[in-house]
């Protein structure tokens, strides 16, 4: 793996192991105004990550792991949303548009956080509840990469959470972007694997080796 060198300055730390007793799966704005026909701002390709999404799902929750909703949610008739100067008005509160989509394996048991900026940890009670839940390890899911999984990934590590980004479970605005954050995420604040391993670790205990992301 090439990295710039900056970056090279690094303790590499490839391989790891992960309990799902301890683990939550935030699946992050898989919403339909993101994600379906029809929504506000649709992400071309959002439809590829379902299948991956719901088997690292099934892994934690068959494990005893933590399955967490963050969902950007907006409400009606404030005066300045702050996102709302950046992007158009999406996930209004009470629409179809800030529903989870159907095809994601969504349980009354699961858990449901709502947030109003990119990252699932601003201002909402995210960490109070993985602390509750005695989490210390998160993996991360879900849309935009670059936009409110990087600011959730970044977060969880400011939080002292271990961080797991699957990379067949998340999508960016396109591929330099994709590419970009999973870079960063890799070399300065997790593992970036791919579904398939992270539910072989939590079903068997296999060893996740991270993916080496060239600079």
């Amino acid at each position: 793996m090439k990295l710039d060198t900056f970056s090279a300055h690094r303790n590499d730390e490839r391989s790891a192991t992960i309990a799902a007793e301890t683990t939550a799966v935030l699946v992050v704005d898989m919403l339909n105004d993101f994600c379906a026909d029809g929504g506000a701002m649709v992400l071309p390709g959002a439809e590829r990550l379902i299948a991956p999404q719901n088997s690292v799902i099934k892994a934690v929750r068959d494990n005893r792991g933590t399955i967490v909703f963050v969902n950007d949610t907006h409400r009606n008739g404030l005066r300045r949303d702050r996102e709302f100067l950046k992007r158009e008005p999406h996930c209004m509160e009470g629409t179809w548009g800030a529903k989870v989509v159907d095809a994601l394996d969504r349980r009354p048991e699961d858990i449901a956080v709502v947030k109003r900026r990119y990252s699932g940890f601003f201002n909402t009670d995210l960490d109070l509840t993985l602390k509750d839940m005695e989490i210390d390890t998160v993996i991360v899911v879900g849309v935009v990469t670059n936009i409110c999984v990087r600011s959730t990934v970044h977060d969880a590590f400011f939080h002292g959470y271990r961080v797991f980004v699957p990379r067949d479970c998340v999508a960016a605005t396109g591929p330099r972007e994709q590419e970009s954050s999973l870079y960063d995420i890799a070399t300065h604040f997790g593992w970036v694997t791919e579904s398939t391993d992270l539910a072989n670790a939590l079903n068997d205990g296999a060893t996740i080796e991270g993916i080496q992301i060239s600079a």
